[in-house]
């Protein structure tokens, strides 16, 4: 499959050295590196639940929507004036 991706230009720089020290297309080595991440990561399930912290409160203030994240942060910047 072919798909466009940004890479930093340093990162692609030593990719691509990798892959001419090794005698392998740079196709090769950015595979190999993605299955190694992705091979690291724990399947789904088995990651502990994140504990929140929780406090008092008495909820959302009128007129706060936190679907609307614009709104939201004009709100959170008025708050800071």
């Amino acid at each position: 499959m072919r798909t466009t991706i940004k890479i930093d230009d340093r990162l692609l720089a030593e990719a691509k050295a990798r892959a001419a020290a090794s005698g392998r297309t740079l196709n090769a080595v950015v595979e190999d590196a993605l299955r190694e991440v992705l091979a690291r990561r724990p399947a789904k399930g088995h990651a502990q639940p994140a504990e929140l912290p929780t406090f008092a409160g008495g909820g959302l203030l009128p007129g706060v929507d936190l679907d609307d994240s614009a709104a939201l942060l004009a709100l959170m910047e008025e708050s800071e004036r």
